[in-house]
């Protein structure tokens, strides 16, 4: 999406440029016509230019647009949301994808000529162009979204789901944020497909008051006027509809983050969480049955540990662990459910689009209003990057930004994981008072090798045990 809102602006002289090359092909077609010498055959850009200009203002002119653009914008319509939410399934459910897998391959390739034909039998002419424009969009939007899922990072979604954040306010943050750009990419060609077919249908069916009947009249006719007046208007209309669909399309992006920020919930401060517990008794920690370090530990209600291994000893694998995101190999793991966790983990994690008081709002469960969070950013971030979006800030600004929204978030534990990474020695401090003075009373477990910490957060310290290797 950022591609999206960074393109090159187009200079005058790049338009200068562009219209000699639209120029030099008008010379290029008045050429022609004056070879083949006969307007019957070849008609000239004046000539169509003439009969353009007659059949914009009929009534007539304006019903067969009509006519061909409800059932191509149906089709188009039709395949987007469809294609958009199988795909969204087949990702999660991988029979259901395996089942779908033939069925759109066989879309993908078969020529929509003989689709069009089998159409004909079936339905009729007056439906095949919306049928015959839903067949053609439908595999691009599907693989489209098939394709933006799997190269989707989990992370951000993870964070969320631990969080709490409901699941159609993680679509809208996440999700659909991660999907735009290849939809946007795939819907610049689609749409023209879309044009491409559905004129085709109309074309070979030719139903009564369509822009295809009118090509066709033309051709049997031999008016290469009206052919190419028509065909302009066909390409105009491929050339809108594209340019007014992206637009939609990616103005949803900014619709859909504004949607899932939370509002204030009435009376949020009235009783405050009590602080959980969390107890590894006797725990193996490790990824792929893979040792990676041994636990016993057990923190009581509002108590403070930092776990002070070095790096590489399994201090994110046991945050991981307590966060629910790994199950241990061996032993029991006692911790707040999702939703009751609140989370800082070692790599960034933010919606990039949203503002700093946004990602704090988003994971905030309307525990905080706007000002709230502005307020509670403030003791960390000058007043300048509060309202840009967090793509624009610096490492240790995000990381910030990361640890208020822990703090911001009503669970009944934190576990942070390398919080005050990219701070420097002034920033740390600062950012450690500011843990201690929000915890308010919940327990505290925080995953550091920087020497201090466990000073600078009044906590004790605790270490893991090694496996049969370091990680």
């Amino acid at each position: 999406m950022s591609a999206e809102n960074n393109k090159t602006p187009v200079t005058p002289r790049d338009a200068l440029r562009r219209a000699g090359a639209v120029a030099f092909w008008l010379l290029v077609w008045k050429l022609a016509s004056m070879a083949v010498g006969s307007e019957l055959l070849l008609a000239g850009p004046a000539a169509v230019l003439v009969r353009l200009a007659q059949l914009v203002p009929t009534a007539a002119f304006w019903s067969t647009v009509g006519f061909s653009l409800a059932r191509i914008a149906a089709g188009f319509a039709a395949a987007f949301v469809l294609g958009l939410l199988l795909g969204l399934a087949a990702h999660r459910w991988h029979a259901l994808a395996e089942l779908l897998a033939p069925a759109v391959s066989f879309l993908k390739s078969v020529p929509i000529v003989c689709v069009i034909v089998l159409l004909l039998m079936w339905v009729g002419s007056v439906r095949v162009s919306a049928i015959a424009v839903f067949l053609a969009v439908f595999p691009a939007i599907y693989y489209s979204v098939l394709e933006g899922r799997a190269a989707a990072s989990p992370g951000l979604g993870e964070l969320l789901r631990v969080m709490g954040v409901p699941g159609w306010r993680r679509f809208l943050a996440n999700t659909w944020q991660q999907l735009l750009p290849y939809l946007v990419a795939t819907c610049r060609n689609a749409c023209g497909m879309a044009w491409k077919a559905g004129v085709a249908a109309e074309l070979i069916g030719s139903p009564r008051g369509s822009m295809g009947e009118r090509i066709y009249q033309a051709k049997l006719l031999l008016e290469t006027g009206d052919l190419f007046a028509w065909t302009i208007v066909v390409v105009a209309l491929s050339w809108a509809c594209e340019k007014a669909f992206l637009a939609l399309l990616r103005a949803t992006g900014g619709w859909a983050l504004s949607a899932s920020v939370p509002r204030p919930v009435a009376e949020r401060h009235q009783q405050p969480v009590p602080a959980a517990a969390i107890s590894l008794d006797h725990v193996t920690l490790g990824y792929d049955g893979e040792p990676v370090a041994t636990c016993n530990l057990a923190l009581a209600p509002g108590s403070r540990t930092v776990l002070s291994d070095p790096s590489g000893t399994g201090k994110t694998t046991l945050a991981r662990t307590v966060c629910g995101l790994l199950a241990p190999l061996a032993g029991r793991v006692e911790a707040p459910v999702w939703g009751e966790l609140s989370v800082q983990f070692q790599d960034t994690r933010l919606v990039e689009a949203m503002t700093a008081e946004q990602n704090v709002l988003l994971c905030s469960a309307g525990a905080l209003s706007a000002g709230e969070a502005h307020a509670l950013l403030a003791e960390l971030l000058p007043e300048d990057a509060l309202g840009r979006p967090v793509a624009e800030l610096s490492g240790g600004q995000r990381r910030r930004v990361e640890l208020a929204r822990a703090l911001a978030h009503p669970g009944t534990a934190v576990v942070l994981d390398e919080p005050f990474a990219s701070l420097d020695a002034a920033s740390h401090k600062s950012a450690a008072a500011f843990v201690v003075r929000h915890l308010c009373g919940r327990t505290l477990l925080v995953a550091s090798h920087a020497p201090g910490d466990a000073e600078f957060l009044d906590a004790r310290p605790a270490r893991l045990g090694v496996a049969r290797r370091g990680r």
